[in-house]
């Protein structure tokens, strides 16, 4: 696959791609005779991981040092173990800070929907649940 290929397949800039390689985030892609990238199924499955895990927000730098890792070999396999447990428990804390304002959004999208069908704006707990 092409670097174009790539970047429409994942809807990111080729841009990205070449900075996700240069920093180590996804592992250096082969290339052509001509000296053109192309993408095996095992690019593929790189380029997916780095995109979800920044989609997530997790670091370019943790997607590079975990990248390292792996390249060193099983002995590395707790380290790993150690750097994705600590990116899910950041994550985790993000999902719970999300759920919690779509949460409060909920609540105040209902208020205001009452107060147009009846005119009167009404709050019946605190929004922000305090």
């Amino acid at each position: 696959m092409t670097i174009k290929d790539v970047c429409e397949k994942f809807g990111i800039t080729a841009d990205t791609l070449r900075y996700y390689e240069k920093v180590g985030a996804i592992p250096k892609v082969g290339r052509s005779q001509g000296g053109i990238r192309e993408y095996d199924d095992e690019a593929l499955s790189w380029v997916r991981n780095a995109v979800c895990l920044r989609k997530a927000g997790v670091s370019v730098e943790a997607i590079a040092e975990y990248v390292r890792l792996f390249n060193m070999g099983d002995e590395t396999i707790e380290a790993r173990l150690e750097l994705l447990s600590n990116e899910r428990e950041s994550l985790g804390k993000q999902l719970e800070e999300l759920t919690n304002a779509v949460e409060l959004l909920d609540y105040k999208i209902s208020r205001y929907r009452e107060a147009v069908e009846t005119g009167v704006l009404t709050w019946d707990r605190d929004p922000l649940g305090n």
